[in-house]
């Protein structure tokens, strides 16, 4: 407990590491912040002590800390959450004892079968390598894998493009100190522009199919009515219905016997208690599946049965489908054509795997420029990276890029007498739906299990100083996580950023979808003292622990001092700016509409005004799905790959 962490040679470099994750330019205007805190008027302003930070003892240290996230001035709220987080995350993937006190042995099963994807290999040159084929495919995760299997059992031949690499299954799951393989981002995933929403979205050859929670949940009816009364149709037919019900099909999607683990059959049994709304979720997993929340980090027995273990193998066997792993597109190429933009191909750089075949390697073997001749193009590079590749190739549509939804989620950490071990069984088998319409149009949350990771988990437990953080630590195995997730009403958008051309995403989570979100994690506290738990931890400003002192047996919603705590969770505010609030979903930035005027693409995936160019990904949804998007997307791209396949006959 005495030991300092900054003592740690390891713990300064994952620091320094995390730093080096950051843009150019956020580093500078860091810098610049330090350095006025580091004389004598800046730091009156910012602690209210004439000497420095650095010159105080520890507990004002703290103390400072503790006060920045209450303050008027928006940017000490900033930086507390932001030295915080960055200082746990070094912690939990340093801390050996940690996760030995803890007891913590992830899961290891048997690494399911390889398959070889014989990717493309290309030699040097200084001269671009040309490529030709009917349907090229850029990005290979749920989108992009379905497509890919549909246009090759078709008959066509197919080039599927990713940026990321392939991991064999053993090499998986990652460890936490490698996410960088997996993960959007370099190394801690993504932060929006004003650091409120810590993003997730993978980046390796599966895409986010290699990295989500298996939940497979069919689009909502009130979400398709929705969708339908934009114009768009389709989405109420029953072409709808049976792209959803194949994609299920392919899968294998099961929704009987599944197991739940401890958080997954508290979630249940609590809701039944309370009489809300609950569900099981159906899996894209075979029987038996036990990676557990190591998933997260790819699926070392191959039992969820994402893109690169059941779609583009199935592409590969039709003998028509190619593939190309670290492949970045820069750029569409169209020509004009009796007064129209046609998509020709793309053009890009490949880069070879590193030394000794690590896709991670900082030195690469080999990079050169490609060109791709198809006849057909489709876009399936996610909601982040799709709109970035359409600005680059010169398309000026003012809705590229717009309308971004990223279901925003808040937590709850409650810890139980039990050794539950959290981070056993699957992750997401069951949901509490009845918060889910809060406004009458379908916006509102939804209460799921989360990912016990150390990394994640870790993040979620409230910080008020050094030995409160490390002793309720050692609470971790007997930890549950609950996130709500909000269907959000409000949205931001992507852009290219200043320094480096990545994705900026500018998103600040909305009062009212902030007030679902608090909605969530008070139905989330409820279900967890109804089901005895000892402490309950909600991830909001300013909202103490409740320490639960009733046995089991005897709670009840009207307990006066568990009333008057949740009086006061239900009052709380969830600033952005001094919040936690993560995203596991992207959505909207290419929006399909039937009018130019108000999307990207139209109903049959097609971009408006070009020829032969198409999207398949989250980018298309014309508003947040409200469910985990996997099945929608995949749907989507099913309906988008048929109609071209029908096209080209």
């Amino acid at each position: 407990m005495t030991f300092r962490a900054l003592d740690d040679p390891d713990f300064v470099e994952t620091v320094k590491k995390s730093m080096e994750t950051l843009p150019t330019g956020t580093v500078k205007q860091l810098g610049s912040v330090l350095s006025f805190m580091a004389g004598h008027i800046g730091s009156i302003l910012s602690t209210g002590y004439w000497s420095p930070v650095t010159a105080q003892p520890l507990a004002v240290r703290e103390a400072i800390l503790r006060s920045w996230p209450n303050s008027w001035f928006f940017l000490w709220p900033v930086l507390a959450r932001s030295f915080v987080l960055m200082a746990k995350v070094a912690w939990t993937r340093t801390d050996p004892l940690f996760l030995d006190l803890n007891n913590y042995k992830p899961v290891q099963p048997e690494a399911g079968p390889d398959f070889d994807f014989k990717f493309i290999q290309i030699k040097g040159s200084t001269e671009p390598e040309v490529l030709e084929t009917d349907v090229v495919i850029i990005g290979s995760g749920c989108g992009g894998g379905v497509c890919a299997k549909v246009l090759a059992e078709a008959g066509y031949e197919v080039l599927v493009l990713d940026k990321g690499y392939y991991h064999a299954p053993q090499e998986l799951p990652v460890s936490q100190q490698d996410v960088g393989g997996m993960w959007e981002g370099k190394g801690a995933g993504l932060t929006t522009v004003d650091g409120s929403v810590m993003i997730t979205a993978g980046k390796c050859w599966g895409g986010g199919g290699a990295i989500n929670w298996s939940a497979s949940l069919k689009t909502q009816d009130y979400v398709r009515k929705e969708w339908a009364a934009e114009g768009l149709g389709f989405f109420t037919s029953p072409e709808f219905q049976d792209c959803l019900d194949r994609v299920c099909d392919v899968m294998n999607v099961r929704d009987k016997e599944i197991p739940h683990n401890y958080a997954n059959h508290l979630l249940l049994e609590g809701a039944q208690k309370l009489g809300w709304g609950a569900k099981q979720v159906p899996q894209n997993t075979l029987a038996g599946h036990s990676c557990g929340s190591t998933c997260h980090f790819g699926c070392r027995s191959t039992s969820k049965q994402g893109p690169a273990v059941s779609w583009l193998p199935a592409a590969a066997r039709t003998g028509k489908a190619r593939f190309i792993e670290g492949f970045d597109v820069s750029k569409i190429i169209f020509e004009e054509r009796d007064g129209k933009r046609k998509a020709t191909g793309v053009a890009g750089q490949w880069t070879s795997r590193g030394e000794h075949g690590i896709s991670h390697a900082d030195k690469p073997k080999v990079q050169r420029l490609v060109h791709v001749k198809a006849k057909k193009v489709i876009l399936s590079s996610g909601a982040l990276n799709s709109p970035l590749v359409l600005l680059r190739s010169g398309l000026q549509n003012p809705n590229i890029g717009k309308n971004l939804h990223l279901h925003p989620f808040g937590a709850m950490c409650a810890v139980f007498e039990k050794d539950v071990r959290g981070w056993e069984g699957d992750v997401v088998t069951s949901l509490v739906s009845q918060f889910e319409d809060l406004d009458g149009h379908g916006h509102g949350v939804r209460i799921e299990s989360s990912a016990m990771t150390p990394l994640l988990s870790m993040i979620y437990l409230p910080w008020q100083g050094g030995l409160q953080f490390k002793t309720d630590a050692l609470k971790f195995r007997h930890m549950v996580a609950y996130m709500s997730i909000a269907r959000d009403r409000d949205t931001g958008r992507v852009v290219p950023g200043p320094d480096d051309g990545e994705a900026a995403i500018a998103y600040t989570t909305s009062s009212f979808d902030c007030r679902s979100i608090v909605k969530g994690i008070v139905g989330a506290a409820k279900i967890c003292y109804i089901q005895g738990a000892l402490e309950l931890h909600p991830v909001v400003p300013g909202v103490s622990r409740f320490q639960c002192t009733r046995p089991p047996a005897q709670r009840s919603m009207v307990d006066p001092d568990f009333v008057d705590w949740i009086a006061g969770l239900e009052r709380a505010d969830l600033k952005p700016s001094a919040s936690i609030i993560n995203s596991g979903h992207q959505m909207g930035t290419c929006r399909m509409s039937s009018d130019e005027k108000k999307g990207v693409v139209d109903e049959s995936g097609k971009v408006f005004r070009t020829e032969n160019l198409y999207i398949a990904d989250t980018s298309v949804f014309p508003s947040a799905s409200g469910d985990n998007p996997m099945i929608t997307v995949m749907a989507i791209a099913d309906h988008v790959a048929r109609g071209i396949a029908a096209s080209m006959i």
